[in-house]
């Protein structure tokens, strides 16, 4: 699930516990949006609630707000990241002062990283240079051993290849690390935009043949278009196999585990263990296969393809992949098409802006700066909250658990040990990412990314055969995101989630728990989605359900699901409800732990009423104003083929709809347009 961050670094202790726990408190100061905490001039009062309650919270904000050029969508998540975004801005600037960074240290690493990107100068003047070896490699391949060591070597050169071999955790043994094998290579989202014979794709292939003719301009191509249009039929081939996301999303379709003796004899038209010694990985005992029927075919592919066109394939994507760390004529010549023709967008980000979130990535420096991060901004006593809502949203959940009627009492059972031992990670982990083998210098940006790629390529192949690390974090502090690991059943909450609007120390504890609290919710729910609930406390794939009780839980996701099928945001493009089956059960889940654990927090009180608006109008309006969002048509179209996330307006009136108690609270009748019968709202969790 994605969320938002803003700084909690001058949230005091004051009243921080308090303030969210079950004995809901009066705030102790203004809260940060509006008198209570949700930002009522949003509203367009116009439109009922009934009606369109996304529109009804944020109306007047869709109406005004501009959407800058750079931008492909902005909402509630965009504000609370330009705010971690300026935060990082200025902890790197702070750096940039210092003259007494050692040699090696962090803080270095993080400023000179920084640098060599801003110095565009040095960039533009570089031009292709940087790549000429990464090119000159590929345009040096005259075998098929030759090759699969530049497949192998994808990640390293940021260019594509077929099939990829990486390391996940094992879903029926958490305590190890499985090889899988994944297959890909597409430069457009998705396949549907290579096989779609929609006008809209149509007019978007043509722009990728361009594309491909003017970034291979940059490696001296000349007779380009015709070459372009052969990348783009070899990559219609690899598209046609491939599995539809949705698919994809299926646990039980995507552990086919062998020992890695048989996975080659499965198949035996390529050179498995070339690839592995190419990419620096051991040889592991097992793989999975994860699509399994499309490996064939796109290993034919791969052999019927000559190597002219691979040679083409390569060079394009690895100069369209690192085009960002190039000069100004190349990076710009792929923003005209993954920026304008994918995006909407109209213009490039600043390059602060880039840089930021280049140093500050996960597979960046971003622990580095996520240990910068939570000392300037992170106080302990935000942990201690937050720690106190889980508990709060997992007595909810276990009183929701308990009143479900649908669900045998071996079924829950089982649940309940499951939501016992969910483990809450908290703000940041215990230990940081070590960079010490990592040589960052501030005028070779190109060097300084492929130094990155190494330390993680060589972080990944250390962990064949080796014990799972149960402390690792995926996300960093200053991320704005939130997220459950289901082979580790832990529900993990970086640093800059506790921010408004998900939460205000000052806020009313009904906008708190319509917030943050049904975030909570929404990831403690993904342990019981459609997938999550595959796995069992322990983490273990398996079957922990009766089939009766399975059989229920699918006919009411069913159900779910064909109503997100009925969301169209572009004329004849729709939500796939199998797609985003797992987070739309995350959001009504969600909002219904949140919902039970706000009433616990009024102890049998009735909620006063502020401004005119009772208790639960008001949680629904804190739940309603975190999605508000606007999207430029390329975006929505790249969102709903690709993101596994609902569009911003269906997660802020899905969920309600099926709510009994939001209807109660907005007097919503049967005339207006979000009503569902009572027996036709589909309830989970």
């Amino acid at each position: 699930m994605k969320f938002s961050p803003l700084s909690l670094g001058l949230a005091s202790a004051l009243g921080l516990a308090s303030a969210i726990s079950f004995a809901a408190e009066a705030p102790a100061g203004k809260p940060q949006l509006g008198d209570f905490g949700v930002d009522l001039s949003a509203r367009d009062l116009s439109v009922k609630p009934g009606d369109d309650f996304n529109r009804y919270v944020s109306g007047e904000w869709l109406k005004t707000y501009q959407l800058k050029d750079y931008e492909t969508s902005y909402g509630s998540f965009n504000q609370l990241r330009d705010r971690s975004e300026e935060q990082v801005h200025g902890l790197v600037e702070d750096l940039q002062k210092r003259s007494d960074l050692a040699p090696g240290s962090n803080g270095q690493k993080v400023r000179d990283y920084y640098v060599s990107y801003m110095d565009r100068a040095a960039r533009d003047a570089a031009g292709i240079k940087p790549l000429q070896p990464v090119l000159g490699r590929i345009a040096a391949i005259d075998s098929r051993p030759e090759l699969i060591a530049a497949f192998a070597n994808a990640d390293l050169d940021a260019s594509a290849a077929p099939v990829r071999l990486g390391v996940e955790l094992d879903r029926k043994n958490p305590d190890q690390y499985l090889v899988s094998l994944n297959v890909g290579g597409l430069g457009l989202p998705d396949k549907d935009y290579y096989l779609n014979p929609d006008a809209r794709f149509v007019a978007i292939r043509e722009a990728y043949v361009q594309h491909i003719q003017r970034i291979l301009g940059f490696a001296g191509v000349t007779d380009g278009k015709a070459r372009a249009e052969q990348v783009l039929a070899l990559e219609t081939a690899l598209a046609k196999p491939q599995w539809e996301r949705a698919k994809r999303r299926d646990r039980d379709k995507t552990y086919n585990v062998s020992t890695f003796a048989q996975f080659q004899k499965q198949f035996p038209g390529y050179d498995w263990t070339a690839h592995l010694r190419a990419q620096e990985m051991p040889q592991p005992d097992r793989v999975n296969v994860v699509t399994p029927d499309a490996v064939q075919p796109m290993l034919d592919v791969i052999a019927a393809t000559p190597l002219p066109v691979w040679r083409d394939y390569l060079a394009f994507h690895a100069i369209d992949g690192n085009a960002d760390l190039l000069s100004h004529a190349i990076d710009d010549a792929s923003f005209q098409f993954n920026g304008k023709v994918i995006g909407g967008q109209k213009a490039q980000r600043d390059d602060w802006k880039r840089a930021v979130a280049m140093v500050g990535a996960k597979e960046g420096l971003g622990d580095a700066v996520g240990e910068m991060y939570v000392a300037r901004y992170f106080k302990p006593e935000a942990k201690v909250a937050m720690d106190q809502l889980v508990k709060n949203l997992r007595v909810a959940l276990r009183q929701n658990i308990q009143q479900l009627d649908w669900m045998s009492e071996a079924t829950k059972a089982e649940a309940y040990h499951k939501l016992e031992t969910f483990r809450p990670k908290i703000g940041y982990p215990d230990k940081w990412t070590d960079f010490g083998s990592v040589a960052i210098v501030p005028n070779d940006l190109v060097a300084n990314a492929v130094a990155m790629r190494r330390f993680n390529r060589a972080d990944q192949n250390r962990r064949v055969g080796q014990k799972t690390d149960r402390d690792e974090w995926r996300m960093t502090p200053q991320t704005v995101n939130a997220y459950y690991n289901s082979t580790f059943n832990e529900i993990v909450f970086p640093a800059a989630i506790l921010q408004p609007p998900f939460f205000d120390v000052n806020a009313d504890a009904a906008v708190n728990y319509g917030g943050i609290g049904a975030v909570i919710g929404h990831e403690m729910g993904h342990g019981f989605d459609d997938q999550g609930s595959k796995s069992d406390y322990a983490g273990v794939q398996r079957n922990w359900w009766t089939d009766s009780d399975r059989a229920n839980f699918d006919q009411r996701t069913k159900a779910l699901g064909a109503q997100y099928d009925s969301y169209c945001p572009l004329e004849g493009q729709c939500v796939n409800g199998a797609l985003t089956m797992g987070e739309n059960i995350g959001d009504l889940g969600g909002i219904s732990m949140a919902y039970t654990a706000y009433h616990l927090s009024l102890n049998g009180k009735k909620a006063p009423v502020i401004d005119g608006l009772t208790g639960d109008q008001r949680f629904f309006l804190a739940f309603g104003q975190i999605w508000k969002g606007k999207y430029r048509d390329e975006s929505l179209l790249t969102l709903i083929k690709t993101n596994p996330h609902s569009p911003g307006m269906y997660r802020a009136n899905g969920p309600v709809r099926n709510f009994d108690p939001w209807y109660q609270a907005f007097d919503v009748k049967p005339t207006d347009a979000l009503y569902i019968a009572p027996e036709k709202r589909v309830r989970i969790w």
